[in-house]
């Protein structure tokens, strides 16, 4: 979708006009992943990103929080438990 915008010069003089579009896009995908309407992996599809490192790099430079509750962690956990199962049962 493309949208026009009029935007004030007192504001457009703080940006490098080649790069503005950009800006404008990475500010509302900021904005989008910070109130939770867009996931870290829509940011990286949306910005083209490379990977899910140079997302967390992007997230981490513009200082938005990573969403990580307790619910993750204990995802996470649990998943180290089996994978502790798995390789202790191959182990032996």
């Amino acid at each position: 979708m493309q949208i026009i915008l009029n935007l004030p010069d007192e504001l457009v003089q703080h940006f490098n006009r080649d790069h503005l579009a950009r800006e404008i896009l990475e500010a509302l995908v900021i904005q989008a992943y910070q109130v939770e309407k867009i996931t870290s992996a829509e940011v990286g599809r949306i910005l083209e990103l490379p990977s899910r490192w140079a997302v967390d790099d992007f997230l981490k430079q513009h200082n938005a929080d990573l969403h990580y509750d307790e619910t993750d962690l204990e995802r996470d956990r649990e998943a180290l438990r089996q994978l502790r199962v798995k390789y202790t049962n191959s182990a032996s």
